[in-house]
């Protein structure tokens, strides 16, 4: 859309020459990675988020620990007993609860074997946001 606007308003005005498109092509590309946000996936005893060049995967049935880093723009860290981390932003899993609850499960069980150490308040108090936001729409459709 930006492209498309760029080069509209470029050929209206009559500067649109070939290297002006391709600049104008370059910034669209570079908008387009900027903004293009990381796919999370889950499924029993993982976790994974795919970006435009990698990807990153944790056991979360064997999680060591779960942090928060960052006061504007809040980051949860994850570590698994493997060595793998990954970082994600906490509103992807209070937009979908599915994998919220898909999180939740492989954590208790980390707790119930031992290995998640770190960490336990941190998913309690997500659990607490995430829950209470929850309600906060049924209570809010329902019109209570």
């Amino acid at each position: 859309m930006l492209l498309a606007a760029a080069l509209l308003i470029d050929w209206g005005s009559g500067r649109l020459t070939p290297l002006r498109a391709g600049l104008w092509a370059l910034l669209a590309c570079a908008t387009f990675v900027v903004f293009l946000p990381d796919r999370v996936l889950a499924g029993e005893g993982w976790l994974e988020v795919r970006g435009l060049w990698r990807r990153r995967r944790i056991s979360t049935d064997a999680l060591v620990s779960v942090r928060t880093s960052g006061v504007v723009a809040v980051r949860l860290i994850m570590r698994d007993a493997y060595g793998g981390r990954l970082e994600l932003d906490p509103r992807v899993l209070a937009a979908n609860p599915l994998l919220w609850h898909r999180l939740d499960t492989d954590a208790s069980h980390a707790r119930r074997c031992g290995t998640l150490r770190e960490g336990v308040d941190v998913l309690c108090e997500l659990d607490e946001r995430i829950s209470g936001d929850q309600a906060r729409a049924v209570f809010t459709r329902s019109g209570l």
